[in-house]
């Protein structure tokens, strides 16, 4: 089980990790492959913490949709990481434990090969009060949407644990799972509440099976 964290107990600055069209929510899991040195040496002195944070955060569309490395999005998520284990060619396989979503407020100078910013944390209180609940939620029209959604987009998928997954649990993986691209992404883990994830999450799915339909060719 994570540590529950106050806001005075959550850093001012953390390491932050950019990655394109990868999301990270509070108490969801992340895993990832750090395998460029930059990001090695994040890890290994995340490690020295007792925190073990690392902000995950998506870099912003450029002119035609091409992502900008340089210019960051102000809202990303934090985790924790939980596992890792190191592979036979110096990589490692990590699990990050979504946290609370942050702001940032400004990047720091430093020596590190990584990015770090100073983040601000009050905006997203609620993610640190344990597991959210989303009372309008009807499990089975949701499922029946997801059904036809990932038959649309080719995905197969274990049902069972999805009909029995908590709800936050189930929302929040799917957020992070479907193959959204980074604005929608974004616009995801911005939610201010489950309730209202689970609404952007239903209009993404519509919208992707109305854009499959009017590309498939008339017979």
């Amino acid at each position: 089980m994570v540590k529950r964290y106050n806001l005075a107990d959550l850093p001012g600055v953390i390491p932050i990790f950019p990655l394109s069209g990868v999301l990270l929510l509070p108490r969801a899991r992340l895993p990832l492959n750090i395998f460029e040195p930059r990001y090695l040496a994040m890890l290994e002195d995340a490690l020295k913490t007792p925190e073990r944070f690392i902000g995950m955060i998506q870099p912003m569309e450029g002119p035609g949709g091409k992502r900008d490395a340089t210019r960051l999005h102000q809202i990303g998520c934090v985790g924790r990481v939980t596992s890792f284990s190191e592979t036979e060619d110096g990589r490692y396989i990590i699990s990050l434990t979504g946290i609370s979503r942050f702001r940032i407020l400004s990047e720091e100078d430093g020596f590190t090969p990584y990015r770090r910013a100073a983040v601000d944390w009050s905006s997203f209180e609620r993610d640190l009060r344990g597991e959210e609940t989303d009372p309008a939620f009807n499990r089975d029209g949701f499922l029946d949407l997801l059904r036809r959604y990932f038959t649309s987009v080719g995905i197969s998928s274990d049902w069972d644990s999805l009909k029995d997954a908590d709800t936050e649990l189930l929302i929040n993986t799917l957020s992070m799972l479907c193959p959204f691209d980074g604005e929608d992404k974004q616009a995801l883990l911005e939610a201010p509440s489950l309730s209202t994830r689970r609404e952007t999450l239903v209009t993404l799915m519509e919208f992707a099976m109305r854009a499959g339909d009017e590309d498939t060719p008339i017979q």
